[in-house]
């Protein structure tokens, strides 16, 4: 058996101030610090180790990973991929969700934000929100730099990672840990867990929580849990 740890990074600035930030590259708030401080004291007190990480080519989530991985005295690889980004939110980045709703109403906002198949309005390219017009993609192809997302778009470059370069890995029976965002990991747990379009609305992912997939010799989930509960909250 083969164990997989999941973190969602710890709460934003933007999270704080309830904000979409998608590729925005925003800190984590003082909330957020003290939430990654208490994801590794829990991987420490239940005996977590690591070979290798991954994680997004945004901050607070490799704030996040940096925190976990001092709380653990390790210094082992980091491998950053923006194909573990946040979904892109679009036109959205930026905008205060709750402003949003009382704009284009509740139910609007819901499909945008927790549908797998209804993306956001898209940002034009002469948008200073718009990846391609960061030094930090500059080596990235355009056509994979989006305007916008649904689910099923960050699932899928989340999963072709996965399976692609993070799988390989863990067969080769490497201790893998993922610190990424809300959305990349629904996408990767809806294609972990065979969520249809409509389960996947239904799963929340708090910030700072490490989830363990305990897979089987081929990679398939056996079952998922909190670590929260069992290292004591």
């Amino acid at each position: 058996m083969q164990k997989l740890i999941l973190v969602r990074h710890g709460e934003s600035v933007w999270n704080l101030e309830n904000k979409f930030t998608g590729w925005t590259d925003i800190p984590l708030s003082n909330n957020g610090v003290q939430e990654a401080i208490k994801a590794g004291k829990i991987l420490k007190k239940l005996d977590f180790t690591f070979d290798i990480a991954y994680t997004s080519y945004l901050k607070r989530a490799q704030d996040t990973l940096t925190i976990i991985l001092n709380e653990l005295n390790l210094n082992i690889p980091i491998i950053y991929s923006y194909k573990l980004n946040e979904r892109h939110y679009g036109a959205l980045q930026g905008l205060n969700k709750e402003e949003t709703r009382k704009k284009y109403g509740d139910e609007q906002v819901r499909l945008w934000r927790r549908s797998a198949d209804v993306r956001p309005p898209a940002l034009t390219e002469d948008d200073p929100r718009y990846p391609g017009n960061d030094p930090l993609y500059k080596r990235i192809s355009k056509k994979e730099l989006p305007l916008t997302e649904n689910l099923l778009d960050t699932e899928k470059r989340v999963v072709d990672y996965y399976e692609n370069v993070i799988m390989p890995v863990l067969k080769s029976g490497k201790k893998v840990i993922i610190v990424a965002h809300g959305n990349s990991l629904r996408g990767l747990m809806k294609y972990l867990d065979k969520l249809s379009n409509t389960e996947i609305m239904d799963l929340e992912i708090p910030t700072g929580l490490p989830i363990c997939y305990e897979l089987d010799d081929n990679l398939k989930p056996i079952k998922h849990y909190s670590l929260i509960k069992k290292g004591n909250s």
